[in-house]
């Protein structure tokens, strides 16, 4: 038996189009309260990766810093022993000096070389210290980072375990969705989309509820009301912008509006005046 060819959207009647409309409306929000269910656990996650991300480059960075002290540290311990080499050579001339002023030249060089070791020592001794500090602080963000990943594991379980609960469950959804779009022309689904990304409850089509429009609860002219029941034309909230249809098509039951209590009695009270 051949395939039945699939009907373009377009041939659709306004009413087939409004409550496939309100099926993908109905559809879509079944997904966002599943993405409600994960809360804020994927921001979380997020937050968590580039802090960790983060931490792993500064510590990183300290190491490469402190391979760095460490270098300059040998480097001075290198010129503190050719300085101490140079002392003990000129010490050593000073005993055959022919004058006073080669012996006033090699004491010069002493003291020079005597500063130099003075020098290196001090500089060793800062970066010594500045060795320390990057040492303590690359604990101390090991310590942190060791804990970020902790909380990163136990995030990642608890989105992981909603996940595989929802996931079948999301995807029929999502595949549902999809199907019902290609029921919907194309303009018409581009403008529900729009409509819905401007809403903050995500509702792109409502129903009708007490005379009012479902999204943003502002009363609905008689004739308007009349309009959206005749299911002839896409109407849309003069207010919010939504789709409105009547509550029939949403296969939604509307209680009938009890008159209060207290107008008819005074009815009664005005009708039994009037007998009097």
């Amino acid at each position: 038996m051949a395939k039945e060819a699939k009907k373009d959207p377009q041939e659709f009647t306004v009413e087939q189009k409004l409550k496939t409309l309100y099926q993908l409306q109905t559809t879509l929000s079944k997904i966002d309260e599943i993405k409600t269910l994960r809360g804020e656990l994927p921001l979380e996650v997020q937050d968590l990766e580039d802090e960790i991300a983060g931490l792993n480059t500064r510590v990183e960075r300290i190491k490469s810093e402190i391979a760095e002290l460490k270098t300059s540290i040998a480097t001075k311990k290198v010129e503190i022993e050719t300085a101490k080499a140079s002392v003990a050579k000129y010490k050593d001339q000073q005993d055959n000096v022919r004058n006073n002023r080669e012996y006033d030249f090699l004491s010069k060089e002493i003291e020079f070389q005597t500063l130099e070791i003075e020098l290196c020592e001090k500089r060793i001794r800062e970066f010594t210290e500045q060795e320390e500090t990057k040492t303590k602080e690359v604990e101390s963000c090991s310590h942190e980072l060791e804990e970020r990943e902790k909380d990163l594991e136990v995030k990642k379980n608890e989105l992981e375990e909603i996940i595989s609960e929802t996931k079948q469950e999301e995807e029929k959804l999502r595949d549902k969705a999809k199907d019902l779009e290609t029921k919907i022309e194309p303009r018409l689904l581009q403008s529900f989309k729009r409509i819905r990304k401007n809403s903050r409850n995500g509702l792109g089509i409502v129903y009708v509820q007490r005379d009012a429009c479902g999204g943003c609860f502002n009363k609905i002219p008689p004739q308007r009301q009349l309009d959206i029941r005749s299911r002839k034309k896409i109407i849309v909230c003069e207010y919010c912008g939504r789709i409105m249809i009547d509550p029939e098509l949403a296969g939604v039951t509307v209680e009938p509006k009890a008159e209060p209590k207290e107008r008819t009695s005074r009815r009664r009270r005005s009708a039994s005046s009037e007998a009097e």
